[in-house]
Order: C-alpha cells, then structure tokens, then sequence
C-alpha cells in the first residue's frame, strides 16, 4: 500500500472555499482504479492549514493518478491559491493495531 501525507497551506479566510473546490477531484479520484482513500481536511490546529491523505493498492495506480491530474485541462475559474508546505510518501503494510 501507498501512503500520500501532505500539509497544503491557504490563505484561513479562503480554506472552506479550497476544500469546496476540492470535492469534485475527490469524488472523481475514489473511484480511479487502486484508489483507497483520498481526502483533503481541514487542520484543526492551523486555520490556514489543510491535511492531503492518499492510499492507494500500488505506486502504479498512484503513478496512474498522478498522470490523469496533470493531463486534465486547467479549471475555468482560478482556484483557490494554495501551496504545498510538506508532502510525504509511504510504502506500508498493514499491521495489527494495538487496541484490536
């Protein structure tokens, strides 16, 4: 499995609006093939901040995503301004947790 952490930052009074923006991409990518969780959430302790989480089955799929993102044409209105403060990327295994 892979794991995408990111902190994406936006200017607080425009973050609702930027997650907004982000619910089509999110819809749409859920169901791209190997796609296990996609998400962009609020920070509860940063009012400028947002949290990006992906899992995908393999780096394909994600290679795969990544790919359609870059490929798809540029959105009609201009987006909420953004920038990636820090992404992090995982190859995990699923463990057992400790409260099971």
């Amino acid at each position: 499995m892979i794991i995408v952490l990111g902190t994406i930052e936006v200017d607080v009074a425009d973050r609702q609006r930027y997650l907004e923006e982000k619910v089509p991409q999110v819809e749409s990518t859920l169901g791209e093939p190997g796609c296990l969780d996609y998400c962009f959430a609020a920070d509860g302790r940063d009012p400028s901040g947002v949290r990006l989480v992906e899992r995908w089955a393999s780096m394909a799929d994600l290679e795969a995503h990544v790919a359609r993102l870059r490929a798809a044409p540029a959105p009609d209105d201009l987006p909420v301004p953004s920038r990636m403060v820090a992404i992090d990327l995982f190859e995990a295994e699923p463990a057992q947790a400790p409260w099971a």
